[in-house]
């Protein structure tokens, strides 16, 4: 039986602060563990991934209670910013870093390296990383996420917006204020579903820009759900937005693929992957430029005004929703990574 060590977020499990991250370790140590792994959790708490001395030394004590040889999977997170706690143990150690967001500096450059293998957990990730940084090709693997099956979304009427992220400026929710003050004149309603305690500034002056712009009783900031709760709020929703100013996957849009919801995406990172083609080669959903108001407004008005439209994107998302891959899929592609580290 085959033994993976996970070092992971100490949040892994905050029902309070759920993210893409999270989800996606949690995902995947239950599938290795379906394909009969031995998964040996290691919660790390900290302030990731800008730990302070004393997390950095929980770590480095983490690491040094391994027996030698052992195979052990990192978040990101944790890893990519302690290359000096990684390098005493990269020889006696496998360490493979799980690579959710790159950071994009040379720390983060000087961790990877030492590492026997990286998996990225999208492709527009893995390409990312080969261009910025020299690590050789055969030991970056890509694991894509999952999406597990889900009802179709009746998404029967026009304005019932939803946006799932925690609230904080990469996702970029103060681009979606202001796009949303611009469509004012129009019937919509918003609800802003994510952690208010990553940045709370930041939450501050969104409620007082939303308050500026009149809008406060139209967008609601609902604070993180999980489980049921959530479902309901897709099941509510006619059109998912994702707002990010950068984003390596963006797990919420295969969600909602997932019960035929279009999304209006920005044109940044990995998401044009993820939100791909239906078989017809139709989009099942709209792109706009990262970070503009302007245009992010322009597609809104566009899904709010015009029938024929709607009608197409949600017919290609139901088509798109049969395309995707379960995370069955995602634990087998990172079980045969895992293995080729060892291997190595």
């Amino acid at each position: 039986m085959t033994v993976v060590h996970v070092v992971l977020p100490g949040d892994i499990d905050d029902p309070a602060s759920p993210s893409g991250g999270n989800g996606y370790d949690r995902r995947v140590c239950r599938g290795l563990a379906a394909l009969g792994w031995t998964v040996r959790e290691h919660p790390v708490a900290g302030g990731w991934p800008r730990p302070a001395a004393g997390e950095r030394a929980a770590l480095a004590g983490v690491l040094a209670a391994l027996p030698d040889g052992a195979l052990v999977l990192l978040d990101g997170l944790v890893a990519s910013t302690v290359p000096e706690v990684l390098t005493p143990h990269a020889r006696r150690l496998r360490l493979v870093v799980l690579v959710h967001l790159p950071l994009d500096d040379e720390v983060e450059a000087r961790a990877l390296a030492v590492a026997a293998g990286v998996v990225c957990t999208s492709g527009w990730t893995r390409r990312w990383l080969l261009d910025r940084y020299p690590l050789p090709p055969d030991r970056v693997s890509v694991a894509a996420p999952g999406v597990e099956p889900a009802p179709l979304a009746p998404g029967a009427t026009t304005g019932r917006l939803l946006c799932v992220a925690a609230v904080t400026p990469l996702k970029g929710h103060d681009v979606l204020a202001a796009a949303l003050a611009a469509v004012a004149d129009l019937d919509w309603t918003c609800d802003c579903v994510g952690a208010l305690t990553r940045d709370p500034a930041f939450v501050e002056r969104l409620r007082g820009q939303l308050t500026d712009a009149g809008l406060a009783g139209r967008v609601r900031l609902s604070g993180p759900l999980v489980g049921a709760a959530l479902d309901a709020a897709y099941a509510a929703a006619d059109l998912v937005v994702m707002p990010s100013r950068q984003e390596t996957y963006g797990m919420v849009v295969t969600e909602a693929l997932a019960r035929g919801l279009p999304v209006l995406a920005s044109d940044t990172g990995g998401l044009p992957d993820t939100l791909g083609y239906a078989p017809d080669g139709a989009r099942p959903g709209l792109l706009a430029r990262p970070g503009d108001p302007d245009a992010l407004a322009a597609a809104l008005r566009r899904w709010l005004t015009r029938p024929r439209l709607r009608a197409r994107l949600r017919h290609a998302a139901r088509q798109r929703r049969d395309t995707l891959t379960d995370w069955t899929v995602t634990a087998d592609r990172l079980a045969t990574a895992l293995k080729e580290a060892t291997a190595a």
